[in-house]
């Protein structure tokens, strides 16, 4: 008698678990009864008939899918490996549950071989610089396929881009020449701007008399406060004036000794 009570509350537990179902607020519950769809369970406690009918649970928040790493050739005949994670989230339970034996591996699947498609008609550069539109390509065409799943494709994003060491050697190449380029540029600027202020200020102290004074005054003022062995002789600009005027009027009284000797020669023939 025990046994057939123990037996009987076994039993009994089994069709209570077959009958009574909880569904999460982030669950949808699709109803099979005797193998057909009869209905889909919202959040709450649900009630079964046992044996007959069987519910299967939906997860219905955005649920991240990781890509494989994808080996693609690219359009300017370029290896590289690339993977991605795609964001999904179930809308109709009864097509995710109905028209595919699992989403989520479907949806994997599919965007492989998008990612794949897309990228190898890319160059790689325009998979470097471009890779949200590309993301977005390759979101459309799973989206269109999934819908009929009733599966929303929320985001796509290409994550890594894995290059051979010999392609990321040139491109390191490149890229310090281009930096080299852009030195060599500034520096250029930068000297024909310091010439240009230079002649600006060549003007200004030709045209004021005591500016070049004050300036070698200030410059001698800058050099004296250094701790520094140098020995400075000093001449006044007078003197380099009086020098510079002395040789330019020698080669001038040269030239005019001939002319007099000419004349006297010729006033002697006469």
């Amino acid at each position: 008698m025990i046994y057939l009570i123990v037996i009987g509350a076994i039993v009994l537990v089994s069709l209570l678990a077959q009958t009574v179902k909880v569904v999460n607020q982030y669950e949808r519950g699709v109803v099979l009864t005797l193998g057909r769809y009869t209905g889909t369970k919202q959040p709450g406690i649900r009630i079964l008939v046992p044996i007959v009918q069987r519910m299967i649970k939906v997860d219905v928040r955005s649920t991240p899918i990781d890509v494989a790493k994808q080996e693609v050739i690219t359009k300017d005949n370029v290896t590289a490996a690339i993977d991605a994670v795609v964001y999904i989230r179930v809308l109709d339970a009864q097509r995710a549950v109905l028209e595919t034996t699992n989403y989520v591996v479907a949806t994997s699947q599919f965007a492989q071989a998008a990612l794949r498609d897309v990228t190898g008609n890319a160059k790689l550069d325009e998979i470097l610089s471009r890779r949200e539109e590309i993301s977005q390509q390759i979101k459309k065409i799973v989206d269109e396929q999934t819908s009929a799943w009733g599966v929303d494709v929320e985001i796509v994003r290409i994550q890594n881009i894995e290059l051979p060491k010999e392609l990321k050697r040139a491109m390191a190449k490149q890229a310090e020449a281009e930096r080299d380029r852009r030195a060599t540029i500034i520096s250029a600027d930068g000297e024909k701007i310091a010439a240009q202020n230079l002649a600006d200020a060549a003007k200004v102290f030709s045209g004021v008399p005591g500016a070049l004074n004050l300036r070698t005054l200030a410059t001698l003022e800058r050099i004296a406060t250094e701790p520094s062995q140098k020995t400075m002789m000093l001449f006044p600009v007078e003197l380099v004036d009086a020098l510079r005027g002395m040789s330019a009027i020698k080669p001038g009284a040269q030239e005019q000794e001939p002319v007099v000797t000419q004349k006297s020669t010729s006033r002697s023939k006469k």
